[in-house]
């Protein structure tokens, strides 16, 4: 929790990012990921001054754990004084205790966002999915719970003002939004309308421009006309010398060939970024494995 110091900002934890997209999907399968189309709506985790602090943290935690259907879960939460903005002990359940940083005593509507990343830690601890190291596995967390309808409350999270700043989470306020805006693309739902944080609608707004450059990468036929002239002429070195060494080393896509077969070429799925290798032919539409997302491809 960053209280008062600096935020980090930018996209220093993007590779890692993507890599727990591809494996919630490896875990849960298209049809798993499909079941949250539904975020969690504002509604449903409102918290005013007025609320029983105990009770509502209560009704929060339940509605969380109903999001993630664990419905032989329960929360216990308290609150005390600590450096983190919040800690789950993981047990093997059913009863999971969750503290909370004193700070949410009079930081009420920032209880929901402070649960939704330790009720995900619960969710990831039952599905057995994990990363190593504290830090992968805190940014798998923070995606997880962007990217299946609960993580757009860490983001806003997420105010500055001239004397004093907070965020939630590990991931930096555009890569809160690069995976909102993932999920955006997928389920066509618009998650800027829930923000009362004007710093994360902009931090939105930003990871909505970096996940549809996503879809602009060649071979993909939306890529524009710089990525395409750079992509022919990479192919062309490729098809002349060997695909074992890119001229380009920051393309996202590779070539390949193995003895007679013709050269492929390899690139991230725009959705979940697992990698897809399809021939060096021309007009080619090819189809995601884990995620079925279609793909118009000029190779």
């Amino acid at each position: 929790m960053a209280d008062d110091g600096p935020v980090e900002r930018g996209y220093p934890h993007l590779e890692t990012v993507r890599a727990a997209i591809t494996a919630l999907y490896r875990r849960l399968s298209y049809v798993g990921v499909r079941t949250f189309a539904a975020g969690v709506a504002p509604v449903d985790v409102a918290f005013c001054d007025a609320d029983d602090l105990h009770l509502g943290a209560q009704r929060v935690a339940r509605e969380l754990v109903r999001h993630y259907g664990l419905p032989d879960a329960r929360l216990i939460v308290g609150f005390r004084e600590m450096r983190h903005a919040a800690n789950v002990e993981l047990t093997a359940g059913p009863e999971y205790f969750v503290e909370l940083n004193d700070r949410f005593r009079t930081h009420r509507r920032d209880i929901g966002a402070a649960l939704a990343h330790e009720v995900t830690h619960v969710y990831l601890h039952r599905l057995d999915l994990s990363f190593p190291g504290t830090r992968d596995n805190e940014i798998l967390t923070d995606t997880t719970a962007a990217y299946l309808g609960a993580g757009w409350l860490l983001l806003d999270a997420f105010r500055q003002d001239g004397v004093s700043s907070q965020k939630l989470g590990y991931l930096t306020p555009e890569e809160f939004g690069y995976v909102l805006a993932k999920r955006a693309l997928v389920f066509d739902e618009d998650p800027s309308v829930w923000f009362t944080s004007p710093q994360g609608y902009e931090a939105y707004a930003a990871g909505m421009d970096r996940a549809r450059r996503d879809a602009r990468q060649p071979p993909l036929t939306a890529a524009g006309w710089a990525g395409r002239r750079r992509y022919a002429r990479d192919r062309r070195h490729a098809q002349e010398h060997g695909p074992d060494r890119s001229p380009t080393p920051a393309a996202p896509y590779s070539f390949t060939a193995a003895g007679p077969e013709p050269l492929r070429v390899s690139f991230p799925c725009p959705t979940c970024h697992q990698r897809i290798r399809v021939p060096v032919r021309g007009r080619v539409r090819a189809r995601c494995g884990l995620c079925r997302t279609v793909l118009e491809c000029d190779t």
